[in-house]
């Protein structure tokens, strides 16, 4: 049994003529809101004014593509960005290493010696290495 598979199911259907039903609705709701903006404001050139703007929002959100998108996704993607709440996160800076006053050598003899585990002087030489270490240090004079 053979079964057919639909195949342009991204492709809308050109239902007045030329234009989808989408583009359609755009255009007739940005040319119906122009004849209610020409009717309203009486002066000729700020009604073409205020009638130019509208006019070209309905044309973009009936023909303009953004990267293969509709001009409607990108409309709703700017709203939501604007209106939602936004989360800021700190970025920590890194410690920058103090210039000049870095000790020349650390020796041996002046870390202390434990008795115990070679693991607990591994530990303990560790922790008195970065509290000396200039990088890391923290001046606050």
């Amino acid at each position: 049994m053979r079964f057919q598979v639909p195949q342009f199911t991204d492709v809308e259907d050109k239902i007045f003529g030329p234009l989808t039903f989408k583009q359609f609705v755009y255009l007739a709701g940005s040319g119906g809101l122009c004849v209610i903006i020409y009717f309203l404001i009486p002066i000729g050139f700020v009604a073409f004014a205020l009638m130019l703007p509208v006019a070209a929002f309905g044309a973009a959100l009936a023909f303009y593509k953004v990267n293969g998108k509709s001009f409607i996704n990108m409309v709703e993607a700017f709203l939501k960005y604007s209106i939602a709440g936004k989360l800021y996160i700190w970025k920590q800076i890194e410690k920058k290493p103090v210039v000049g006053s870095a000790p020349k050598e650390l020796s041996s003899s002046f870390l202390p010696k434990l008795s115990g585990s070679k693991l607990k002087d591994m530990t303990w030489n560790l922790g008195v290495t970065e509290s000396i270490n200039p990088v890391t240090r923290n001046d606050l004079n």
